[in-house]
């Protein structure tokens, strides 16, 4: 079975609940592209929600010693399309995203959770919120597209 279609499984199980531990470890292993490159790793993913995780490190840097705001985009689109997927049961694709860098930071773990705004048939619309603690760093508005669900 292929990483993709293994991936599909698991979001079409989150349609209905919240993956367990041993379900997110699988999302996790083949889930990969842009998101395995830059260490982002989910914790949560159910029918309402994903949360995930990433240590910004020199490697997420501008030359200026703080995390590139393409940065806080990718991670937003990453976790806004895997909640969407779930809720939808369906593939989907970001078409807009409008992100606001609140705080720049260099280093430690930004944790990013999206939540529906609006969940249509059509489409989507998600906020994700990206923290370290308690310190909003970045807010993001997805809006993704449903695709149809042939394979």
């Amino acid at each position: 079975m292929s990483d993709t279609q293994i991936l599909n499984d698991l979001l079409h199980t989150a349609h209905t609940r919240l993956l367990n531990e041993e379900e997110l470890e699988k999302l996790n292993s083949v889930n990969g592209g842009l998101a395995e490159f830059i260490g982002l790793t989910f914790d949560r993913v159910g029918p309402t929600e994903a949360r995930a995780r990433l240590t910004v490190t020199p490697q997420h840097h501008q030359p200026w010693g703080v995390a590139n705001g393409g940065l806080y985009c990718t991670i937003a689109e990453s976790v806004a399309s895997i909640a969407s997927v779930a809720a939808a049961d369906a593939p989907a694709m970001g078409v807009n995203n409008s992100t606001d860098f609140i705080k720049a930071t260099g280093e430690g773990e930004l944790e990013a959770v999206a939540t529906p705004i609006q969940l249509g048939t059509r489409t989507h619309v998600w906020s994700v919120e990206m923290r370290q603690g308690d310190t909003l760093v970045a807010r993001t508005t997805l809006r993704t597209m449903i695709m149809d669900k042939r394979s």
